[in-house]
């Protein structure tokens, strides 16, 4: 069997928590259907839409690229999946024109970028069916500080500490009190909050390259520290799991 490359590596890590969260949403039988109807805006290339398209589910994936959405359906392709997985190249501000009704929408990494975060959520809001769930994932700006604190951008940490200025190529950076307003002002309740990546950013990729075990024992800490409250403010990013 071939070794998972250093990207696979580093990917398991980073997204492990959250494969976490949304498989057990839909084992759980949260959503009331074994074949949901699932929305993944910013999806891209499919590293969710087409894992979710192999456990029976149909994925629309909403991106704004083009080149994303040619790889995702060659990535669908190879699969064997083409059947339940399209793309359609818009925004958060395309979804009540291109989304009828869904069971699950994930929105990760997209909610720092767009212009009215609180619109956005009630446009997500507006296409769940009564009883669907939002998977949520954005930076967290208590982490933020701190990376360029240590990165030695002490003027970039003061701006974000107390407020977030909503500039650079990263976008908005949001505490776990504040996505928790905005999915309530928008209808949806949030059921979990996890830590996601509290340690891996701060961990030498060289480590998990060389030592074995290592990212599967990174894998293991993430997890075990993902659903505890005192880790949220050391997190790289949040996931959050709202139901509408």
């Amino acid at each position: 069997m071939p070794q998972p490359s250093a990207s696979d590596r580093r990917q398991s890590v980073r997204a492990g928590v959250v494969w976490d969260g949304v498989r057990t949403l839909l084992e759980g039988g949260a959503l009331g259907a074994d074949q949901a109807r699932i929305v993944d805006i910013g999806g891209g290339t499919g590293g969710f839409a087409v894992p979710l398209a192999e456990l029976g589910h149909t994925v629309q994936v909403i991106d704004p690229s083009p080149d994303a959405l040619a790889a995702l359906d060659r990535r669908a392709r190879e699969r064997g999946v083409a059947d339940r997985v399209t793309g359609q190249q818009g925004d958060l501000s395309d979804l009540a024109s291109l989304v009828d009704e869904a069971d699950l929408v994930l929105c990760h990494g997209v909610l720092e970028m767009v212009d009215d975060p609180a619109a956005s959520l009630a446009a997500i809001a507006g296409v769940l069916r009564p009883g669907g769930h939002l998977s949520l994932l954005v930076a967290q700006r208590h982490a933020a500080v701190v990376a360029r604190a240590m990165a030695g951008h002490f003027q970039a940490a003061r701006e974000l500490l107390d407020g977030d200025p909503a500039t650079g190529r990263g976008g908005r950076r949001f505490t776990s009190d504040e996505v928790v307003d905005l999915l309530g002002d928008a209808g949806l309740q949030p059921s979990t909050v996890h830590a996601v990546r509290v340690f891996a950013d701060l961990v030498p990729g060289s480590l998990l390259d060389l030592e074995p075990g290592a990212t599967a024992a990174l894998v293991d800490l993430e997890r075990a520290v993902a659903t505890r409250p005192e880790y949220l403010p050391l997190a790289t990013q949040l996931h959050v799991l709202a139901a509408r």
